[in-house]
């Protein structure tokens, strides 16, 4: 539809989907399936297909209409297995042009008439309905799919933390795109946010709450929450995307729920080695210690997203350097037999051969486990964890003493001459300056700075208060206000996370 007309005399072009007779291998046919055909009956062109009526040859002559010039192949067929008569159908379903279906005689002698073209017109409209809700379907697949492709991440980046890989197979195409999602997010002090969800339900519907969901971790991560804590907001913006349904409830085509979800949130520290983890209905993450030992930590479970009023419980698991750690979906475990436990040990037995390169690892599980597409798709994260070199962090208590300021500055600079760093000393003094004086002047003590030096420079200053500061836009004539003003200037990134015993102001820079 909207396209220019066909030229008087142009053909079609046209490629062979089936073909059938009564002979063996079907050597009456010029054009084998797959390969482009451009036939319309004589003296037709390709208006016959737009507008035309069945035609109905009841006696098929190869030198009539120009066969024999026009057609030369068809016709030497025609003579040489005696196709003697001929029915063409044009296939057109809701106004779209499919094809053509042509009919032919050759080893019954009767010829066709009238009476043959009605049902020849029925099948090939019943069959054009068909492959027209087929052709819809698997435009409709496609657009999921591009739609999930594209709301998942492209780059994974696991700084000096984690080496991070993933792999995602998409459901067999009769079932529909799932939403399964994964993601690495980076977070303040060298650590690294691991998430992984599944969406219930499949095609564009789950596709889109999947890429909400995601991002909505996305946000909620940067703002430094605990797994706990970010997995009960989540649990508040699905209800709140179910509460936007109509009323007859969440559902897609066939009645499938879209609203509703997993999810596995883990933070990993590599200054400490420790990753807290929390999940909502989400199968429990795969461990393999260097030793080869495989586990899988009994996380409390917490409710699926979406059910609300259930509290989630966060849990620390420390990791030994070079352990692997692997979230997955379901899908992945699940199997022919269905049988979760099974699957676990599967995965676990999968994971643990070493020799393999992370990148090489994922999809090697992937397609070990599940070798032929399933009804579900399934997403795989593997990270294999790194410890922060103590050469590359340190700390000091800061005496809550303003006077104390300046020997912390004298400390930072050496520190950074030590690291070679020496062209960010007057930006980092003059951070660490205005971090320090406010948890002196505004908090409580203990007031502790660290410095970690990775993939960027961070500083970071501990208190034990939970007020957390503001930025202000101090007036021309205010004598202060400017601190934080000024932090945020000078830092690439700045935050506030909120510990057990009060909070961290940290602020990071890109190494020169």
């Amino acid at each position: 539809p909207g396209a220019a007309a066909p030229a008087e005399g142009e053909r079609p072009a046209m490629r062979r989907a089936g073909l059938s007779s009564v002979r063996e291998g079907c050597p009456e046919a010029v054009v084998r399936v797959g390969e482009a055909v451009d036939f319309v009956p004589p003296p037709h062109d390709a208006h016959f297909l737009l507008d035309g009526a069945p035609v109905l040859l009841p006696v098929l002559d190869p030198d009539s209409h120009g066969w024999t010039v026009e057609q030369p192949a068809r016709a030497a067929r025609l003579r040489e297995f005696g196709l003697h008569s001929l029915i063409s159908v044009p296939m057109r379903a809701r106004d779209t042009v499919l094809g053509l279906t042509t009919f032919m005689r050759s080893q019954n002698p009767v010829p066709f008439d009238e009476d043959d073209v009605a049902p020849a017109r029925e099948l090939v409209a019943r069959a054009a309905v068909c492959v027209d809700n087929a052709r819809r379907y698997t435009r409709e697949h496609t657009a999921a799919l591009v739609l999930q492709r594209s709301l998942l991440p492209h780059t994974l980046r696991g700084g000096t933390a984690l080496d991070v890989a993933s792999s995602y197979l998409p459901a067999d195409a009769k079932d529909g795109v799932g939403g399964d999602w994964f993601d690495v997010i980076p977070l303040s002090g060298a650590r690294v946010g691991l998430v992984i969800g599944d969406v219930v339900g499949h095609g564009i519907g789950a596709a889109a709450t999947m890429g909400r969901l995601r991002t909505a971790v996305q946000t909620l991560a940067d703002m430094d929450l605990p797994p706990d804590e970010l997995l009960a907001r989540l649990d508040d913006l699905v209800l709140r995307l179910s509460e936007e349904e109509p009323a007859t409830g969440p559902v897609e085509r066939g009645g499938t729920t879209v609203v509703g979800a997993t999810c596995l949130y883990a933070v990993y520290d590599p200054a400490s080695g420790c990753c807290t983890m929390a999940r909502a209905g989400h199968p429990p993450p795969v461990i393999v210690t260097p030793d080869g030992a495989v586990s899988f930590p009994d996380l409390p479970s917490g409710p699926p997203l979406g059910l609300g009023g259930l509290p989630f419980e966060s849990q620390e698991i420390e990791l030994p350097e070079g352990s692997l750690l692997g979230l997955y979906t379901d899908g992945l475990i699940e199997g022919t037999d269905k049988d979760m436990e099974s699957g676990m040990g599967r995965l676990g037995r999968a994971v643990s051969r070493g020799g393999l390169p992370l990148e090489d690892l994922c999809p090697a599980v992937v397609k070990e486990l599940l070798p032929v597409p399933q009804p579900d798709d399934i997403a795989l994260l593997l990270a294999r964890t790194h410890i922060l070199s103590p050469e590359h962090l340190v700390s000091w208590e800061v005496p809550v003493d303003p006077a104390a300021v300046g020997e912390t500055r004298a400390k930072v600079s050496r520190q950074l001459e030590a690291w070679g760093l020496t062209e960010l000393s007057m930006t980092t003094e003059l951070i660490v300056s205005e971090l320090v004086t406010n948890a002196i002047r505004y908090a409580s003590g203990p007031v502790r700075l660290r410095l970690l030096f990775q993939s960027a420079l961070t500083c970071e200053v501990s208190d034990a208060s939970n007020t957390s500061p503001r930025l202000r836009h101090a007036r021309t004539t205010d004598e202060g206000g400017r601190g934080l003003f000024l932090v945020a200037q000078l830092a690439h990134r700045w935050g506030t996370r909120y510990t057990p015993r009060g909070k961290i102001i940290w602020a990071e820079q890109p190494l020169p």
